[in-house]
Order: structure tokens, then C-alpha cells, then sequence
């Protein structure tokens, strides 16, 4: 048996789990995805693969639903992105990025950060700098020719000492 189950999506847009026999929902899919069930969602007749469009429209109807997550300004520069040169490396740095923040969220949620009393809104902002720092470094390695370092600086600063006659006379 594969460890990926299998969703069959019918042309009356029913849901047709393979693995239990039935159908089902998409707050049946939803409780799959809460639950870290790999699966994967496929046309029934053509076995394209629709995982991506069911799981854009779970979003959708949560963010109608509930408390929205994506504001109407998020929406629109992610809408931008679309077709643009930067297309690709904004995807790595949103699926980095959500990376980064389920990790955080897990630190938020050890016991060991309670105990030792770890401010949420300090996790919060150290979380925003991380991702801005991975941004910045995400540019400048697009914008640098592969294989190609950028020289040291030849005139790196040196600190020298330099003492005065009064600054001699205080250590006498």
C-alpha cells in the first residue's frame, strides 16, 4: 500500500477516498491536512493532479469563514507576483519563510519556553528579522552570477591604537 492516499475527485465534484472506500468532504480533506496525512487529489477521469486546487479552495472558504489570515494588500502583491521574473524565488521564500515560522511555533509551544517564560511577541519580531535577513540573502544570491563570489574588500579597515600624551599621562 503507498503511504500517499489517494482522493479521487469526480466530475460532480464529490471526493472519493480510496483508503477508507468513501466519500468524503473537504472538511474531511481539511482534518487530513491538520492531521499530517499525505495524500494526494486526482481527477478521476484524466488522474491530473488537483491536490493544489483543492487545498487553494479549503483556503478559501476558511478565509471566509473565520478570521481571514491573507489581507486584501497580501492578496494583491502575491496577485503581482504572478508572471513576474521573481515569480519562483518569491515561492522559495514563502515556503522558507513557513518553514522558518512552524518551527518558531513549535518553540512556542515546548514547555521548556514557558518555563523559561519566552515573550510570544519577542519570538514574533525575531521571527520577522529571520525572514527579512533570509529576503536580503535570497537577493543578493539571485543577483550574483552562480559560481561567483564577490571579492574582500582590499581596504579593510584596521583599527589602530593611537594614544595621545594625555591618555599616557592617565595610565601613569
Amino acid at each position: 500500500m503507498s503511504d500517499v492516499r489517494i482522493i479521487k475527485k469526480y466530475p460532480n465534484r464529490r471526493l472519493y477516498d480510496t483508503a477508507i472506500s468513501s466519500y468524503i468532504t473537504l472538511n474531511d480533506v481539511k482534518e487530513l491536512v491538520l492531521s499530517y496525512t499525505s495524500f494526494k487529489v486526482i481527477d478521476a477521469k484524466t488522474n491530473e493532479d488537483l491536490t493544489r486546487t483543492t487545498l487553494l479552495q479549503i483556503i478559501s472558504e476558511q478565509e471566509d469563514k473565520e478570521s481571514p489570515i491573507f489581507t486584501a494588500e497580501i492578496l494583491q502583491n502575491v496577485i503581482r507576483f504572478y508572471g513576474d521574473s521573481m515569480q519562483a524565488m518569491m515561492s522559495r521564500f514563502l515556503e522558507h519563510s513557513m518553514k522558518l515560522f512552524m518551527e518558531q511555533q513549535a518553540g512556542f509551544k515546548s514547555p521548556l519556553n514557558t518555563f523559561l517564560g519566552t515573550n510570544p511577541m519577542t519570538m514574533m519580531q525575531n521571527i520577522a528579522e529571520q525572514n527579512l535577513s533570509m529576503w536580503k540573502s535570497m537577493q543578493e544570491n539571485f543577483y550574483t552570477p552562480q559560481g561567483e563570489q564577490s571579492a574582500p574588500d582590499d581596504k579593510a579597515p584596521t583599527q589602530e591604537s593611537t594614544t595621545t600624551s594625555e591618555d599616557q599621562k592617565e595610565k601613569q
